[in-house]
């Protein structure tokens, strides 16, 4: 039986996982966080056996949230949770301490089985993921532009080829605008590109819209 700690900024997705983590019979506890900061707290007020984190939170994202857990709970399982497709964050999830990583889409069916892998130490990957890895490691091709973003550029850029305004995304990650252009700067400079309609053409082609 677990003690699980849910991070998502949305409160129907921490409901649809805490319905499915009751229904599995392995649960012994369940906390819920909405940000960054409240994991932290929590996981230093409590102990739990897996953290759930969802990768695009607001204010301190995922994978910042995972590494400052990671400095502080160094073994503590992290399985990551994202409505992106795996080939775009995964391994930077996993590089930076995940235990395994799951889209939201996937999570209803493999979530119970992830769970039990990462507490036993293991790291949890889906076939189509270990599928992703093996052709990407195996395949002598040039990496696309977009893998030099961090994964708060991608985040940003993302929400810029869905038409969101400065000010909008500014809101979204909970950063200034003047931030929110420096990303933007950055993200140009990174795919070598001048303006916006550049950057949803290269979204396009790269599959990078939603």
């Amino acid at each position: 039986m677990f003690r699980i700690l849910i991070a998502d900024d949305h409160p129907i997705v921490r409901k649809g996982l805490v319905h499915v983590l009751e229904d599995s019979g392995i649960v012994r506890s369940i906390e819920e966080a909405a940000n960054g900061q409240e994991v932290l707290d929590k996981v230093k007020r409590a102990r739990f056996d897996v953290v759930l984190l969802d990768i695009s939170m607001p204010g301190m994202g995922g994978i910042e949230t995972l590494e400052e857990l990671k400095k502080l709970y160094p073994s503590l399982p992290v399985l990551m949770l994202s409505m992106y497709p795996e080939e775009e964050f995964a391994v930077r999830a996993l590089k930076a301490g995940a235990s395994g990583y799951l889209t939201k889409k996937s999570a209803s069916d493999e979530l119970t089985d992830a769970i039990r892998k990462i507490s036993r130490g293991q790291r949890y990957i889906s076939s189509s993921l270990a599928e992703f890895l093996a052709v990407n490691l195996t395949e002598d091709t040039e990496r696309p532009l977009h893998e030099l973003l961090s994964t708060r550029e991608l985040q940003v850029l993302r929400m810029i080829v869905k038409g969101m305004s400065i000010k909008e995304i500014a809101g979204e990650i909970s950063r200034s605008p003047k931030t929110v252009s420096t990303f933007r700067s950055r993200i140009l400079e990174k795919l070598k590109m001048k303006s916006n309609a550049q950057l949803i053409q290269y979204a396009m082609k790269n599959n990078l819209i939603d």
